[in-house]
């Protein structure tokens, strides 16, 4: 009975699980999301089945190893046609036409590359600032935020300054961390638009 019980047990969800919650509550078939830091194409392979067949997304990275990553990802997965992948800041947000429903932001650096190479604050507040241009009513902005690095409580730092600075009145904040561990864990800030 003991060992039953055990196997029911689950564990808190990693930030990045949770980041995906709180996409798959926004994002329906057909719909046009962004992932503006495609890194190894995780989020822009879940956005893409999220979105399906009749969806769009749009994703952006600076780095050729990430967009190469991302495409072969894609590919695999059978799901390039419904992504528009763009070796670029995501800053070139701001050119996007339609209004979208989410937009996703994975900070920091390339997972297994130059650690050295990371997300800028200010390109970084360009991108939420254009993304909340595009966002939709009821749609939302997924940060997560890594700080573990140089550079990341900077950013962090501004980001949640913008965020606070957002009125109340049109835009819901959420901040969603874990607070014990002391190794600056990331953590996310949702950006929802009432």
């Amino acid at each position: 009975m003991k060992q039953k019980i055990e196997e029911r047990r689950e564990r808190l969800p990693r930030i990045t699980e949770v980041a995906h919650h709180l996409l798959a509550g926004r994002v329906r078939p057909g719909d046009t999301v962004v992932d503006a830091t495609a890194g190894n194409g995780y989020d822009t392979l879940f956005l893409a089945q999220l979105v399906g067949e009749n969806g769009l997304v749009y994703a952006y990275d600076v780095q050729e190893q990430a967009v190469a990553a991302t495409a072969d990802r894609l590919a695999t997965a059978g799901v390039e046609k419904q992504v528009r992948l763009y070796h670029a800041s995501h800053t070139e947000i701001v050119h996007i036409k339609e209004e979208v429903q989410a937009v996703v932001f994975n900070l920091g650096y390339l997972p297994g590359s130059d650690k050295t190479m990371i997300t800028q604050a200010e390109s970084t507040l360009t991108a939420i600032q254009a993304a909340r241009e595009k966002l939709v009513r009821g749609g939302m902005i997924v940060l997560v935020i890594y700080r573990g690095h140089d550079g990341g409580e900077e950013e962090a730092a501004q980001i949640e300054a913008y965020a606070q600075s957002l009125p109340i009145t049109e835009y819901l904040v959420l901040r969603y961390d874990y607070i014990n561990p002391d190794n600056r864990p990331p953590y996310i800030i949702a950006i929802e638009k009432k």
